[in-house]
């Protein structure tokens, strides 16, 4: 496990950043926002969203109605993107251990009011949500934030390598679904509770995008 303590990044950076991504979503593609408004506009959230796709991140940074900090696996950190990824108040984590550090540093933003957001699949492939990892979860449950589901969709298509870019001017589309609560169960043990409510949570996050594909037209990538 990382025990190097990572500050949390300052809340200007994701606000300032998102002006910039709104800018890409509306120039370079066809970036949409659907039902954004379900989104709580204050408090901790934890945004949870599929994961097929290189620009997943981007889009659900840019669509959220407030600023957000992703965990954003540490081997994009290096070169401009990092520089960039940095500047703009996202958070690296090693996804092949329990990453302490990446997770104080989004507890904090958790503690102070702030948003987060985790790809719980761990990796891009199908976005179909068949497992996920705990972090989200471990998040969600010590701070007490809310969870909103996000469906991902035409980020790439059918055929299209998880590292391909989507053509410019695609649609691409963020479905935000309706915010929901991981309970803490009393009298359960700490691995048993966090093992529920990560069924939880992928039950509700697969169930969400399943619909959102559906009622958009935007059927998910064959194949991962």
């Amino acid at each position: 496990m990382a025990d190097v303590l990572l500050a949390p990044p300052a809340p200007w950076r994701p606000r300032a950043g998102r002006w910039l991504g709104i800018a890409i979503f509306h120039t370079a593609y066809r970036g949409v926002a659907i039902d954004a408004h379900l989104v709580p506009r204050t408090g901790p959230v934890v945004l949870v969203a599929n994961h097929s796709g290189f620009l997943d991140g981007p889009l659900v940074f840019s669509s959220t109605p407030r600023p957000v900090s992703f965990l954003v696996k540490q081997e994009t950190f290096h070169g401009p993107l990092g520089t960039l990824l940095r500047g703009v108040g996202q958070i690296p984590v090693d996804r092949g251990v329990g990453d302490r550090a990446a997770l104080g540093a989004a507890s904090a933003v958790l503690a102070r009011g702030g948003a987060v957001g985790v790809f719980p699949e761990g990796t891009r492939g199908r976005g179909d949500v068949a497992q996920v990892n705990q972090g989200a979860t471990w998040l969600a449950v010590q701070s007490g934030a809310a969870v909103v589901p996000v469906a991902c969709l035409g980020t790439r298509r059918t055929g299209d390598s998880t590292e391909s870019m989507p053509r410019v001017g695609t649609r691409l589309v963020a479905v935000f679904g309706q915010p929901f609560v991981i309970p803490v169960e009393a009298g359960v043990p700490g691995r048993e509770r966090l093992r529920r409510g990560s069924e939880l949570l992928r039950e509700r996050l697969s169930a969400h995008v399943t619909a959102a594909a559906a009622r958009m037209g935007m059927p998910l990538p064959e194949d991962d």
